[in-house]
């Protein structure tokens, strides 16, 4: 097939702390020292040149920003962290510290932490990448202190009147008359007595003084000018936290920072978000922003609000999660692409994995890669919008064993120093060749690598139509379909023609893919011509049919169990 001008967006989604760890150690609550860190420097101009072939356009570097740590690195300047309120050793990346500031943690020399990450990110850019950090707008560290704000800049807190629950211009919310408590239980090695009178509500909205272990007790909820007990909004005038927030953004996208990915966007008020997105789009009118965003009610809000993209995860991942582990049928894709998302699909940003879901391979999980290759070509093809990997899943990361505060639960630690064995078989003592994965690992990497440079190459799933062909082949429809075990559908433009087939059945599909007459006419198909048709993804199906057939007996497809084909129309003359 003809090649395109990139338009589909490739995120990879790399947390620094782990992706260059060299460290073998996995000591349960293991330090810095002797588990080791990944630093700014291990993403070298080789890693990012391998990723890039891996077919990626954005890099989304997670935990970039300083956030409360057991590292103690008060000789730097930096005020040590109270092990009461940090979870795990190395600490949460969404319990903000100092939003002026990147984390000690990913620097080889934390006195030029910054210097370092400006480097890297003209590396990244100079290898053709748009960079992605987090912003975290509803929660920070229980101590937030910055130490590398601007002379102009007031602290989150500083100036509030502690004497009330609420003020319009207070950055937190205070608990009148109780101190904090610590959850009962937790009690990290080395911590002393913690004291926060009055208490601030947490992250979570918990608007009490004794958040449980389950909460986001490490974190505290900022104000954003809505008085959470009346439940009454006071936007008028502008409120503290507004400017402040705003100023942050504006701070890192005068750095380089070509995207946003808003946590918890929806714990936020959307009045606060076309606010600060007016503000950064009229400086950097190219920059993006990517929220996480769980509730389909509220999605065309945000996206009129100024966001670009939004999680898909209610619907798409969901779904898939469920067919990955046998709960449902690749049937339920027809409700799912007439749910909430009909309509908005440009702006739903799919995935498989990221740091806040179990690894697809982990036994909690799939408990094997089995079904990644259906699942994952679903998530890449069925809309023209972003998607996204988390690193390691190329290479079938199983999050195997426990690391430390969130134990083994299937997921990659963010609390902890650890390491992903899969991405340093990959990285091969920094050849990035994959020399240390085993064949199955090499196979699934090639297929992540193929599927996602056919999405930037392929200019009807970057930028064309959808066409339905279940509802024309499933129910005995066609022969040989499983509606249960199959799907298909078409992308097409004026310049490409594709229709993806998946199946989740251990059996090979042998089967006739029909097209529907207006579908055949939309995609500029004739009934007296001959087409070559040839999968681009993984096989070596190939044939030629007449035009005609495609709607009269259909397209006679035979390809393997539990695997994806990507079929490329083309005239034979």
């Amino acid at each position: 097939m003809e090649n395109r001008k990139v338009r589909k967006t490739v995120i990879y989604q790399l947390l620094v702390r782990l992706f260059g760890n060299r460290n073998t150690n996995n000591i349960l609550y293991g330090s810095a020292e002797e588990n080791g860190c990944g630093k700014f420097n291990d993403i070298s101009d080789a890693a990012l040149r391998e990723l890039k072939r891996l077919g990626i356009t954005h890099i989304w570097y997670t935990g970039v920003i300083e956030h409360a740590t057991t590292t103690d690195y008060s000789a730097y300047g930096i005020s040590p962290d109270n092990p009461l309120v940090v979870k795990g050793k190395a600490g949460s990346p969404y319990a903000i510290k100092d939003y002026y500031d990147v984390a000690p943690d990913l620097a080889s020399r934390p006195d030029r932490r910054m210097r370092e990450f400006d480097g890297l990110v003209e590396r990244t850019h100079n290898a053709g990448f748009k960079i992605i950090i987090d912003f975290v707008p509803n929660h920070v560290a229980r101590v937030y202190k910055s130490d590398a704000k601007p002379p102009d800049i007031r602290d989150l807190g500083e100036e509030d009147n502690t004497n009330v629950f609420f003020d319009r211009n207070n950055n937190f919310y205070y608990i009148q008359g109780e101190a904090f408590k610590v959850p009962e239980g937790y009690n990290p090695a080395g911590s002393a007595g913690f004291v926060e009178y009055p208490a601030k509500a947490s992250g979570n909205d918990v608007f009490t003084a004794s958040p449980n272990i389950g909460d986001w007790f490490e974190t505290v909820k900022l104000n954003y000018g809505i008085d959470c007990l009346s439940g009454t909004a006071h936007f008028d005038p502008v409120p503290d936290t507004w400017l402040k927030m705003t100023d942050i953004l504006l701070f890192w996208a005068n750095r380089g920072i070509d995207g946003f990915r808003c946590d918890m966007c929806e714990m936020v008020p959307t009045e606060f978000w076309q606010y600060a997105t007016d503000k950064v789009k009229k400086r950097y009118p190219e920059i993006i922003f990517i929220g996480e965003a769980y509730s389909p009610a509220n999605y065309r809000r945000y996206i009129a609000a100024g966001f670009d993209y939004l999680y898909d995860k209610s619907g798409l991942y969901d779904l898939l999660a469920a067919v990955a582990t046998g709960r449902a049928g690749t049937d339920k894709l027809q409700d799912y692409l007439n749910s909430e998302i009909k309509g908005i699909e440009r702006h739903m940003v799919t995935f498989l994995e990221n740091h806040d879901e179990q690894r697809f391979a982990s036994a909690q999980f799939a408990g094997s890669t089995d079904r990644a290759v259906p699942l994952m070509t679903l998530a890449a093809t069925l809309h023209p919008s972003p998607v996204m990997i988390y690193f390691g899943q190329e290479v079938g990361a199983k999050a195997s064993g426990a690391t430390g505060f969130s134990g083994d639960d299937g997921r990659t630690s963010i609390f902890d120093y650890t390491h992903v064995p899969e991405i340093r078989q990959w990285i091969n003592n920094d050849r990035f060749d994959g020399g240390l994965l085993t064949p199955e690992q090499t196979e699934l990497r090639n297929f992540y690598s193929k599927l996602l440079n056919i999405c930037n190459s392929e200019e009807a799933i970057a930028n064309g139509r959808f066409g339905d062909l279940f509802e024309n082949n499933a129910d005995g429809k066609s022969a040989g379909f499983n509606r249960y075990m199959n799907y298909a559908f078409a992308r097409y433009t004026e310049n490409s023609r594709l229709i993806i087939f998946v199946t989740i059945d251990c059996v090979a599909p042998n089967l006739y893919l029909k097209l529907p007459a207006d579908l055949f006419a939309a995609m500029g198909l004739c009934r007296d011509s001959n087409y070559i048709v040839e999968d681009i993804l993984l096989s070596d199906y190939r044939t030629v049919i007449k035009g005609e057939d495609f709607i009269a007996d259909g397209l006679h497809f035979t390809g393997k169990p539990m695997s994806a084909a990507i079929l490329g129309i083309v005239n034979s003359e």
